[in-house]
């Protein structure tokens, strides 16, 4: 296990920093000080290292894409209702940062914020602790909170991140990864490779994207139960407003007793697939659609060049109280977390 950092540039005059862990395979994970953006999850090939997610170079560069690429969402993931939420009676007001509605947080969600970032290593796994405390001032929130975000790599080549709140106040935690896949060197858009959620259904959702309540069943573009390669489907939603997929998958909880994955994605030319893993009840999942030809990332700018897949509970989730109940309470600290698990061809299977 190996750590080091580097510089990525700079916001408002306030240097970036890369840190950069590295197991004994040689596989690598890299995370930003600005935004928590997870920048590297790369593995050995014959172009030395590959990058299986969408990044940029610099910070510059990702602040100029947009697309909220690889960062960490929170405290609350997706959309608000016309950004407005009540708990315990009391109503709470976030800014209206797409059209009525809230997504991500707004402008003062933990994306656009400095975190503390420190290193610790063991015999079989490396971690990167990310730190901050927020107050309503500085994320918008009706507490202050609490909060630890871990990335940890480890020997058998797993990511896993945990997200720690606890809270002064009643308030709302649903966090994510932001984070985009394409798991080819050479392909410039995601559609030959294989996606496989364990879902059985989906949320309709308004003009707006916001949730009605309604569960409709997968078929067809949305049914990838088995499997189904990403051409076929995003050949279909292309029809859509979207030109794409902007969707909300219900799953089955990795933390049930089946603790099955969420989600997976295999490109079956090289054989690298990803294993998703989550202790909450959705994947959002996002095709890049619309991705500017002018943005300066690891895959050429175009719709479909890469796949967030984002583990949280269901969107919107304050107005639909049988989605899941994302309020944090004080006394009762919150962990969610994601896991990752890869495999590739000449993977050594040392194990933590």
């Amino acid at each position: 296990m190996e750590f080091f950092e580097d510089s990525f540039g700079k916001v408002n005059d306030q240097d970036v920093t890369r840190y950069t862990i590295s197991n004994d395979n040689n596989v690598k994970i890299s995370v930003l000080n600005y935004g928590g953006i997870w920048q590297q999850y790369s593995i050995p090939s014959n172009n030395n290292h590959f990058n299986m997610l969408l990044a940029a170079d610099s910070i510059e560069d990702y602040l100029d894409a947009g697309y909220s690429i690889g960062q960490l969402i929170g405290p609350v993931a997706n959309r608000i209702d016309q950004a407005k939420f009540s708990i315990d009676g009391k109503e709470y007001s976030l800014e209206k940062n797409e059209g009525n509605n809230n997504i991500h947080s707004g402008s003062q969600g933990w994306q656009n914020h400095f975190w503390d970032v420190k290193a610790e290593i063991d015999k079989n796994s490396a971690h990167l602790i990310l730190h901050n405390n927020y107050s309503p001032t500085a994320d918008g929130m009706p507490a202050n909170t609490d909060i630890y975000v871990v990335y940890t790599l480890r020997n058998d080549d797993s990511v896993t991140i945990d997200l720690y709140g606890q809270t002064d106040a009643p308030t709302l935690f649903n966090p994510t990864s932001h984070t985009y896949w394409n798991l080819s060197e050479t392909d410039l858009t995601i559609e030959k490779q294989i996606l496989t959620i364990n879902s059985d259904y989906h949320l309709a959702v308004n003009k707006e994207k916001i949730p009605t309540g309604e569960l409709v069943k997968n078929t067809n573009a949305y049914d990838f139960k088995k499997g189904q390669r990403l051409e076929n489907a995003l050949t279909e939603m292309n029809k859509t407003p979207e030109k794409g997929f902007d969707d909300f998958f219900v799953v089955a909880p990795s933390s049930t007793y089946a603790g099955k994955e969420i989600a997976s994605l295999a490109n079956p030319v090289t054989n690298l697939k990803m294993r998703m893993y989550s202790d909450r009840n959705a994947l959002v999942m996002f095709s890049a659609n619309g991705l500017p030809n002018t943005v300066k990332l690891n895959h050429p700018g175009c719709s479909w060049a890469a796949l967030a897949l984002e583990a949280q509970t269901l969107p919107d989730a304050p107005h639909h109280p049988e989605f899941g109940d994302i309020t944090m309470r004080p006394l009762a600290p919150v962990h969610h977390w994601i896991k990752y698990e890869i495999e590739y061809p000449g993977q050594k299977l040392s194990k933590s």
